[in-house]
């Protein structure tokens, strides 16, 4: 299927217009607002080359610590955004403050309907098995006008991979979420970039699950407290060794303070 040419649209910065970008423990960071991440990434769409958006929390830099792969792979994204607000809290500590937390969750919600105002075509890949469909349908209602290119589950081997890709190729989309988890969702979107061709690539760890009903997110009130990670924590307690890289990060940021004498 061809891929239908992005209308114009007034008052989108180009693709390569400039924004700050800053280092948390040598991971980048973009220091936008929501209102930013978006006209960044519908610029990237624009631009029509294939591109990859990460939503960055504690959890991945810490990955990346120990994985020079992963690294590389957030050092050449796009956009970074700060999703998790132990992010927030470091730049500013570091000296490098960004505006606000920017929520992967709600940023893709801003995408579908920016999509379904503009005509953008969409392609839901990850999550158990129906997920990605349930989330699609209830997606479709809830932003009329949503382009669906196409839904694929995310339980698939190796062997299965180039079939994926092609299906992805083939629906041609504008926008392709991964629901994979991090970072094996990171990894699956460099890996496969420039075989999908898609013009924005991002991430979206469980938000499908959220989208499909079967996990609710914190309310507002934690939300805004900055504890969302402590609520899911409380109702996955299963993400307890997960959640061990957070004091690890604290610690890592501090020293990393220390050492540049800004506390």
């Amino acid at each position: 299927m061809k891929r239908e040419p992005v209308p114009p649209v007034s008052g989108v910065a180009p693709a390569g217009a400039a924004r700050q970008r800053l280092w948390v423990l040598g991971t980048p960071v973009d220091a936008v607002t929501m209102a930013g991440a978006l006209a960044a990434a519908e610029a990237l769409i624009r631009r029509g080359q294939p591109s990859m958006v990460v939503t960055t929390n504690p959890e991945l830099i810490m990955h990346a610590q120990r994985d020079p792969e992963l690294a590389g792979i957030l050092g050449r994204a796009d956009l970074v955004v700060p999703d998790g607000i132990g992010v927030v809290w470091a730049a500013r500590l570091l000296g490098h403050p960004v505006p606000e937390r920017v929520p992967g969750v709600e940023l893709t919600e801003g995408l579908l309907a920016l999509a379904a105002q503009r005509g953008y075509r969409v392609y839901f890949l990850g999550a158990a098995e129906g997920v990605a469909d349930e989330a699609a349908r209830r997606l479709a209602a809830r932003f009329p006008g949503l382009i669906v290119a196409g839904t694929h589950h995310g339980y698939f081997g190796p062997e299965d991979e180039p079939r994926v890709v092609a299906a992805v190729r083939a629906a041609a989309p504008h926008i392709l979420l991964v629901a994979m988890g991090a970072p094996r969702q990171e990894r699956w979107i460099a890996r496969n970039l420039q075989q999908c061709g898609v013009p924005l690539n991002m991430g979206v760890g469980g938000s499908f699950d959220v989208f499909a009903g079967r996990v609710r997110r914190a309310p507002r009130w934690v939300q805004a407290a900055g504890l969302e990670w402590l609520y899911r924590l409380v109702r996955q307690p299963s993400r307890a060794r997960r959640m061990l890289a957070l004091p690890r990060f604290a610690v890592r940021v501090l020293l990393d303070a220390a050492r540049r004498n800004l506390l």
